[in-house]
């Protein structure tokens, strides 16, 4: 018994040594490959017959000495064919075998998975694991159940059909009253919505979003509102979903919740009378959340005579009047609840309603005079702007406060068929066309950024592909300026995924700058729904081509990139601002770069030069500038508001 005993210790022994050796050296992992079949041997051995019953815990034939296998099998079979297929028929073994009722078995099953997941293994196997996982979410132990939602978080990507049949396990697990499990629940929750679920998953998580923890709200609302901008059936469910989270969480929002609902709303013709009479309702119900309260007075402010038409039959008919509108929109700038971002819009909406509505506007006269003597400079400056358009330009005002100009996109489509079926509606689909650049949310910020610039005009559109009409319009001199080479710029790092910049100007147009985007990832999980998108000042003509791909393969993979054509016919200083948007390791990401960090680096090293000579005070093109900050304002009276708020003067010539 003794020697058994001993045995054991030497053959655990091995082991442990073996594996530090495999993890340290590549040489003795190949070396070691070939014992694949004795270690196949030695679990065996455990799983059916066991050493001794001195070595058994809980029914389990020695746990430590299988787990410590199972380990070296794992090193050994990563990335390796044939070893990965000698060593699978004996993991399926375990995985059925191996008792469940005890933490040693439990242990043994985690650390089968962990190595099935990490092989070459089959399909079959594969399912097989994470089904093993499935089980373990049924566990009455919460870090049995932690442990399998942290496991399936990271195999959602690679084996995503597999872990989708547990999502009914997955829903229940965030009502789990630990906030660990619970926040492990809304991630692997919202990696699972897709364009066949998005509708149930989205009711779900609405569903937890109202009695969540505060410190999840945010995460929650903002998983939604992404899963919906991704995958959402039509626009009418769009426009509800957002205003759903709006209501239930407006304070724990995304900063571009706002304009992204205002764009889609103004996007949607057909639904301006649905949204509008929606949104009153809602503001008349509840002025406190805030983001909802700037969305419901952008839209009355736009579509208020909407309100008051009876042609409207898709919903239940709404008996309002005109004065009834202004005093909820007095109450909005008159509560102590209204930031002064919303006070903005509120009395913007209020001198909108004053060319909808057919009523007298006095009322509103006296409300716009009141705010120019308010201690808040941008309400007093819009107030005495607005005093001065029914002073002095009041033939003016009815083009000045005309509707905003629909967002132009790639064509029409239906919201909602006839036969009373719901096609498929992808915001990417509508946003994105290859004959001209994609838009977004932050084609929001061309204004912003154009700001600085005062009354500089926007060029008209030009063609930006080579030997188009562009390079007969450039009259360029015949001695071509001679240009220095850009240097490359890593624009983002993080968890693995890396963004290069790279940029050319074609000796022939100088006035053209290509820019490409290159994205690699060396972590271990695919970057997937990778989306690249940018925006410029509009005396700037900005083309992004096609990208080679959505998904950035792991482990240094095949990067892809993206061709970004940047026109600048003025030579002003070249300023831009992106936005990532991307799934890893089952999470969704979204960035947009402010350069709190970069601007130094983006404007050292001049990129233009003068014949010969370098000039670095009078460049006619730099190299990327990007925007520290973004002043807080009000929205615009002719385009549609942008994330931060930001407006230029409403009326420069007030």
């Amino acid at each position: 018994m003794a020697q058994g005993t001993e045995a054991k210790g030497i053959l655990m022994g091995a082991v442990t040594l073996i594996t530090e050796l495999c993890e340290r050296s590549p040489a003795a992992l190949t070396h070691f490959r070939q014992v694949v079949p004795q270690l196949v041997q030695i679990l065996r051995t455990l799983v059916i017959s066991g050493y001794s019953t001195e070595h058994s815990v809980a029914g389990v034939s020695d746990p430590f000495l299988q787990v410590q296998v199972l380990k070296l099998l794992r090193i050994l079979g990563r990335n390796h064919e044939e070893s990965s297929e000698a060593m699978n028929d004996m993991l399926a073994q375990v995985a059925t075998n191996t008792d469940t009722s005890r933490n040693a078995g439990n242990a043994v099953l985690y650390e089968t998975v962990l190595t099935i997941v990490d092989i070459r293994s089959a399909s079959g196997l594969r399912v097989l694991a994470v089904n093993i996982l499935g089980r373990f979410l049924l566990n009455n132990d919460k870090n049995i159940r932690y442990v399998a939602l942290t496991s399936l978080l990271r195999l959602v990507q690679s084996d995503h059909s597999a872990v989708q049949r547990h999502r009914p396990t997955v829903v229940e697990c965030l009502r789990e009253t630990d906030a660990s499990l619970s926040r492990r629940a809304l991630e692997l929750s919202l990696a699972l919505v897709n364009s066949s679920n998005i509708r149930s998953m989205t009711q779900e998580l609405q569903g937890f979003l109202e009695f969540c923890p505060v410190d999840l709200r945010a995460d929650c609302a903002s998983g939604i509102l992404l899963a919906a901008e991704r995958f959402a059936p039509t626009k009418r469910w769009h426009i509800d979903t957002i205003m759903r989270v709006l209501t239930t969480a407006g304070a724990h929002v995304r900063d571009d919740a706002v304009a992204n609902l205002t764009q889609l709303i103004g996007g949607a013709e057909e639904l301006h009378a649905y949204s509008v009479r929606r949104l009153y309702n809602a503001l008349a119900a509840d002025i406190s959340q805030q983001p909802l309260v700037q969305v419901a007075a952008w839209c009355i402010g736009e579509y208020g005579e909407l309100l008051l038409s009876e042609s409207y039959e898709e919903t239940e008919p709404l008996q309002v009047q005109e004065e009834e509108v202004l005093m909820l929109l007095e109450k909005v700038l008159q509560s102590h609840l209204s930031l002064p971002a919303t006070r903005g819009y509120a009395l913007t909406a209020l001198m909108k309603l004053s060319t909808r509505f057919q009523g007298d506007n006095n009322r509103i006269r006296r409300v716009v005079s009141i705010y120019g003597s308010c201690l808040d400079i941008e309400l007093q400056q819009r107030a005495v702007e607005y005093n001065a358009l029914f002073r002095k330009y009041d033939h003016m005002r009815s083009a000045i406060l005309e509707k905003m100009p629909l967002v132009e996109h790639g064509g029409p489509q239906d919201d909602e068929p006839g036969e009373g079926k719901e096609q498929p509606w992808s915001p990417k689909r509508e946003v994105q066309s290859p004959t001209e650049p994609p838009t977004s949310n932050l084609l929001d910020l061309l204004d912003l950024l154009d700001s600085a610039s005062g009354d500089a005009q926007p060029p008209p559109a030009l063609d930006l592909m080579p030997g188009g009409s562009l390079l007969h319009l450039l009259d360029l001199p015949s001695n071509t300026p001679s240009l220095a080479p850009i240097p490359g710029l890593k624009v983002f790092d993080r968890e693995g995924l890396q963004i290069s910049l790279s940029f050319v100007r074609p000796p022939e147009t100088p006035a053209l700058l290509l820019i490409t985007a290159t994205a690699s990832n060396t972590s271990k999980s695919d970057v997937t729904h990778f989306v690249f998108q940018a925006a410029v000042p509009k005396s700037f003509q900005l083309q992004l081509q096609i990208p080679s791909g959505d998904t950035v393969p792991a482990q240094g993979g095949p990067p892809i990139t993206q061709v970004l054509r940047v026109l600048n016919p003025n030579k002003a200083p070249l300023r831009m601002r992106l936005r990532l948007a991307y799934n890893h390791f089952g999470q969704s990401v979204q960035e947009i770069f402010e350069g709190r960090n970069l601007s130094q680096k983006f404007t050292q090293d001049p990129v233009y030069h003068r014949g010969s000579k370098e000039d670095t005070s009078t460049s006619d093109i730099r190299i990327l500038v990007f925007l520290a900050e973004l002043p807080t304002s009000f929205p615009y009276l002719h385009s549609p508001p942008p994330p931060t708020g930001e407006i230029p003067t409403a009326c420069p010539h007030l």
